[in-house]
């Protein structure tokens, strides 16, 4: 039997008593309540890619500016807020949270699981990260966006002097807001992969892509509180006279740089981390072929994690730090390579041995986009890596195009290979393939054709972060920036296009199987959309890919009594789940989890009042929000107690 023909394995017909347990309320109510990591999931997916698509069209409007010498589209100002708010939006409101949400999605499904750790903590986080995408956009309402770029540099961002109004209180208040959103998702994570694992999935049988979202979260926890404390320290300074930046008062401007950096180059690598695992799911599936060198393509996640806390002085050679210092971040920002290499090489020979010709599938060929993108972003990132070439390449438009290699082709790429790959499990639909085939081309070519000049246009002189330039800088100028700007239009037409085939497909789509890719993973074995209850009862697994072990003639076995309890079906009207040990995934013990309730709701809305309080330098409004927060605490603790 082949594997396109193979029968999904199930468990039963479909269990209405345990639906109807599982399932949200209709209507407001459900939606401010639920609790479902799918339900989630999505709402982080579909918030993050209309973020992307609000910084793209951010993007244009510069693009524009700069398509020709002495362009007057935007003034300066306006182009230092488009350009703060477009990386601001890209890093902080996108790349992060799109990989939460296909963690939230995915993750309980792939390890076997009903839900989240923490369902009603999960329901916390992405209400915060709502919140605190608006308040930063509220900014355009008052006429006060922020400029500082989305680095926020003192002492041009911490000095009212410099940067007057409260453009720079609504991004150091978003910030810090945004991290309670992420910090308490990469907890959830954690304690959800550790303890929540199906019978049999031991550390060494975990999807890829799960130890991807291991690894970010752990690296969440370690390098967000640099960029919160970054933020506050900010607003201490603006707000409260505080002179932790000041040189003039005894402070240290290049603290915040620090501060910044000890998170931003590690997150760099916190959202390429997830996103590998995509690819390492995704070229597996569609080559017919277990994953090569799975230990190894493992141990490369953990090892990436961990050397990208020693790279973030690479970003501060200019700035005068000790040559000794900066030859030990040099090597340690080259030796990074070899990680990345080694997963490039599993990928690769996973192709190469592929039993069959592998299947150019719409998300095969994002993700193979994204090895001829990334590979090219890899080695201008060993060139910056140098300090004498990053002396002359730094603050030009080298750096930019470097820079958007990495990211875009090292997780925007990957994430549209995972929207078009999960997209029949989350809608029950399938896209349309040619369309989606055409807007990977449009993508694919218009990226590189924006980007690449930019290298040429950094090392023709070019400097980053200004909004015009003359025509006597010469005519390679105004060509290279034509060409980049065509090209950012072909990128917006292949992402409408795509935006237009999730958009008609989520309706009008063919009605997806179960599993139309022949996959390997857990969520596949399961109906498309899953369940309310995602698992009736509880597989035993034998390694990372169980799908393809029943396929060869493994026998299947499922929990679904624990010491006399039956899970499949409700007791007391509660969701019902399993634990596992931490090492070994046994030790099997039933937990009753929070229901649905709307207090996380009321929760980050009270904590939005206190942010905006604190911008608008309100004790007022800062205590009413701390009011509501106290009241919305102890209603969800009583919940829970009255359970």
């Amino acid at each position: 039997m082949t594997l396109a023909e193979r029968p999904v394995p199930r468990v039963a017909a479909p269990f209405a008593a345990l639906q109807r347990t599982w399932d949200d309320r209709p209507g407001i109510p459900g939606m401010l309540e639920s609790v479902d990591h799918k339900r989630i999931g999505t709402r982080y997916l579909v918030t993050a890619f209309a973020f992307l698509l609000i910084g793209g069209v951010e993007a244009l409007l510069m693009r524009l500016q700069l398509a020709g010498p002495d362009a007057e589209v935007v003034g300066a100002q306006a182009y230092n807020e488009l350009m703060t708010m477009h990386g601001t939006t890209m890093i902080f409101l996108f790349n992060t949270p799109v990989f939460a949400g296909f963690g939230n999605y995915v993750l309980p499904l792939q390890v076997g699981t009903r839900d989240m750790a923490f369902p009603r903590l999960n329901a916390l986080s992405y209400w915060v990260y709502l919140s605190a995408g608006g308040l930063l956009y509220s900014s355009f309402l008052f006429g006060a966006v922020p400029d500082g770029g989305w680095f926020a540099y003192v002492p041009l961002s911490g000095n009212r002097a410099f940067s007057g109004g409260l453009g720079m209180d609504f991004w150091a208040v978003g910030i810090a807001f945004l991290g309670v959103s992420t910090t308490v998702g990469a907890i959830n994570f954690l304690v959800t992969a550790i303890r929540m694992r199906t019978p049999g999935m031991t550390w060494p049988r975990v999807p890829v892509f799960v130890w991807g979202v291991v690894v970010m979260s752990l690296m969440i926890v370690f390098a967000l509180p640099a960029i919160t404390l970054a933020g506050l320290t900010l607003e201490a300074d603006r707000n409260f006279g505080f002179n932790f930046f000041d040189a003039a008062a005894g402070g240290e401007p290049i603290l915040y740089q620090h501060l910044f950096w000890i998170w931003g180059h590690p997150e760099v690598y916190l959202l390429f981390i997830p996103a590998t695992g995509i690819v390492s799911t995704i070229i597996p599936v569609f080559c017919r072929r277990r994953l090569v060198g799975y230990p190894l393509v493992v141990a490369s996640l953990v090892a990436t994690g961990f050397i990208s806390f020693g790279l973030w002085l690479h970003h501060m050679f200019a700035t005068g730090v000790p040559a000794l210092s900066a030859d030990f971040f040099s090597v340690a920002s080259a030796l990074i390579a070899i990680p990345t290499g080694v997963q490039f090489f599993a990928w690769v020979s996973t192709i190469a041995t592929a039993p069959v010709r592998p299947r150019l599938e719409p998300p095969m060929l994002f993700a193979v986009g994204f090895l001829v993108t990334f590979l090219i972003g890899g080695m201008t990132g060993i060139m910056v890596a140098m300090v004498p070439f990053d002396w002359a390449a730094h603050d030009s438009y080298f750096v930019v195009a470097h820079f958007h290699y990495v990211l875009f082709g090292g997780t925007v790429f990957p994430t549209f290979a995972g929207l078009h790959y999960w997209f029949p499990k989350m809608t029950g639909r399938m896209l349309d393939r040619r369309t989606a085939i055409v807007s990977f081309w449009l993508i694919f070519a218009g990226f590189h054709v924006t980007f690449f000049p930019q290298h040429i246009l950094g090392l023709m002189g070019m400097p980053r972060r200004v909004y015009t330039y003359t025509e006597g800088y010469g005519t390679a100028f105004d060509v290279m920036n034509l060409i980049s700007s065509v090209g950012a239009f072909v990128i917006a037409a292949g992402i409408a296009l795509m935006t237009w085939n999730f958009l008609r497909s989520r309706r009008r789509g063919a009605e997806a199987p179960a599993d139309p890719w022949g996959a390997d993973t857990l969520e596949w074995s399961i109906s498309s959309p899953a369940p309310a209850y995602n698992y009736a009862a509880f597989a035993d697994v034998e390694s990372h890919a169980p799908l393809w072990d029943w396929d060869e003639g493994r026998t299947r076995t499922a929990v679904a009594v624990v010491d006399d309890e039956d899970l499949t079906q409700p007791l007391g009207g509660h969701h019902r789940t399993i634990v596992t040990s931490a090492l070994e995934a046994d030790e099997v013990e039933v937990v009753t989890m929070p229901s649905p309730a709307a207090w996380p709701f009321a929760l980050a809305l009270a904590s939005l009042v206190i942010c905006i309080g604190i911008v608008a330098s309100s004790w007022l409004i800062a205590g009413v929000g701390a009011l509501g927060v106290t009241v919305a605490m102890v209603a969800w603790q009583q919940g829970i107690a009255e359970r």
